[in-house]
């Protein structure tokens, strides 16, 4: 399909949507490298919710690659490569085609309780004093569960100013917070040490929002359907925007911070270190809307 280029989306309005998402990781070294063997998270499951994966692929120009494909304790796509000899540079192409429909909730079947890591902080998501504190402040003012989260959300939306380059992968939540700066990682990362401090089970997402330049971070916090079932409502927050999910989110993977869904890591022997180039386009293919 082509792209539809110069249209102006109501996306309030819109009831399914088709993406294209090509991103390239290229690779360039000073000398010969051996013995590389790299990670990709870079393609969505088969089924998230309402968003279905229509195709993709993954491959690596000029060298000679296996890739072998696994899922993580997550759900996720992960795609290893292994190369014996990179002479100057390798290029990963990924390409993915995807469908959202706004008509399913993403519901998780009886037993996601079970995820511990839905409660428990990680290294870049623990809740230091002043994070304690604000989870308490915000769970007096509104009850357990969407409100509580919107009320979260909110928060952190304007406790931080977004701004590159001043924190990185390894930012914490109370590191980011106390300077006030981030993108969209330590967004998600703070509300999901409060989200957790507040005892409201959540989720790292990583993906892509239509418009926005890079991979983007939002959360999920994961509530109790009112029924006997015993299942759950994976809600999409996005605190960079102050916004819930909507139809031009495309999921890539979960986990319980950054470090678990990093699009792009490995190792490989030399002395020498190499030089990352990437780039990224998402296209809007088709959209249909609400009679």
């Amino acid at each position: 399909m082509k792209p539809l280029e110069g249209v102006a989306i109501d996306w309030s309005s819109a009831r399914r949507a088709s993406f294209q998402i090509t991103q390239s990781f290229r690779y360039e070294y000073p000398s010969p490298i051996r013995n590389l063997n790299h990670r990709l998270v870079v393609i969505p499951p088969e089924r998230f919710g309402d968003q279905r994966r229509v195709r993709h692929s993954v491959s690596a120009g000029g060298e000679r690659v296996r890739f072998e494909n696994r899922q993580d304790r997550f759900g996720n796509v992960i795609v290893d490569a292994f190369a014996p000899r990179i002479s100057s540079a390798i290029e990963f192409l990924a390409e993915v085609s995807v469908e959202r429909s706004s008509s399913e909730p993403n519901r998780l079947p009886r037993g996601w309780q079970e995820q511990s890591y839905l409660l428990e902080p990680t290294l870049l998501t623990a809740a230091d004093p002043p994070i304690d504190r604000v989870a308490d402040e915000l769970r007096e003012k509104a009850e357990w569960g969407l409100d509580l989260a919107d009320r979260i959300n909110d928060w952190v939306y304007q406790s931080i100013t977004y701004k590159g380059g001043i924190t990185g992968v390894r930012t914490t939540a109370a590191e980011a917070l106390a300077q006030g700066f981030g993108v969209c990682q330590d967004y998600a990362h703070i509300m999901l040490a409060i989200c957790r401090s507040a005892e409201l089970p959540s989720r790292y997402v990583s993906g892509h929002l239509v418009g926005q330049g890079g991979t983007h971070a939002w959360v999920e916090v994961i509530l109790p359907v009112d029924d006997e079932s015993g299942d759950a409502i994976a809600w999409a927050f996005d605190p960079t925007h102050a916004s819930r999910g909507g139809l031009e989110y495309v999921t890539i993977a979960v986990g319980a911070d950054y470090s678990d869904v990093a699009p792009t890591s490995g190792t490989y022997q030399s002395r020498a270190a190499g030089r990352l180039v990437t780039s990224k386009r998402v296209t809007l293919t088709d959209v249909e809307y609400a009679i």
